[in-house]
């Protein structure tokens, strides 16, 4: 079956990179620039168009990976193009499955959450979606997001949560990496030393934390009764860090519903 998505962003580029050193090479990608559409062919050896309507004709699968602000002009130029054969899946920030079906018409609709890590293959992908997919139109859009990480399925109602969580989240951690390496400078170390530590040292612990190992084992395991550890912990303790990091998740999560509302 052939692939089309409306939108040739960094999302849609780390997808289909990840699907075309997967095998799925039946392709096409619309873009209104032309450079960009000439380096994604390039780059993936795909078809690339300035029209949405020809994507729409062309594909059983479009996947929508336009900017949140601009969803309800993209709906109402394809409405006319889509069919109840057509799959669409949704990357946008925020709107809602309701929202695209008053447009377009469709139940056959996914809601997909995915992460810039998915650039390297290491993405967070969560979808929602309606019953009235069989499970192999379903299959489909999963081995689609598998190429670029881990996929889960959840209810609509969890998205926000979810954009806030995994969508921001890497904002959020290489924020941490900023503070950090900045701190490092501060105690001396040179901006390069201090980069490598901190960057390695995320690394290693996502490393031992995909073994299995939890986050509160991980902690107990390093800290030691009255070592350099515990006294950075209480640091953190001390300065409200669980509600430093609860209330950035809980702006995030405000501003995915704002967007929802749009």
């Amino acid at each position: 079956m052939k692939i089309g998505f409306i939108g040739g962003g960094n999302m849609a580029e780390a997808m289909i990179k990840g699907m075309t050193s997967h095998g799925m090479k039946d392709i096409i990608v619309s873009d209104p620039s032309e450079k960009r559409g000439k380096y994604l062919k390039d780059s993936f050896s795909i078809e690339t168009t300035s029209s949405n309507a020809a994507v729409c004709n062309e594909c059983g699968i479009i996947i929508l990976a336009v900017k949140p602000q601009i969803m309800e002009l993209v709906l109402n130029e394809i409405r006319g193009s889509i069919t109840a054969e057509h799959t669409i899946v949704s990357v946008a920030a925020g709107i809602k499955l309701e929202s695209i079906k008053e447009k377009l018409g469709t139940d056959r609709l996914i809601r997909v959450m995915p992460n810039t890590p998915a650039l390297v293959g290491k993405g967070m992908s969560v979808m929602s979606l309606c019953e009235c997919f069989a499970d192999k139109d379903i299959s489909i859009v999963r081995e689609i997001l598998m190429s670029i990480g881990e996929v889960i399925t959840l209810p609509e109602k969890h998205m926000d949560a979810v954009t806030a969580v995994s969508g921001s989240g890497p904002g959020f951690m290489a924020r941490y990496l900023e503070a950090t390496i900045s701190a490092g400078t501060a105690l001396g170390l040179s901006q390069s030393d201090a980069s490598v530590l901190a960057i390695q040292t995320m690394i290693g612990t996502a490393a031992l934390l995909e073994t299995g190992m939890t986050p509160v084992k991980l902690r107990e395991m390093v800290t030691s009764p009255g070592g350099t550890t515990a006294a950075g912990l209480d640091s953190f303790n001390n300065n409200g860090l669980d509600d430093l990091v609860a209330g950035s998740l809980k702006a995030a999560f405000d501003r995915s519903k704002e967007l929802g509302r749009k």
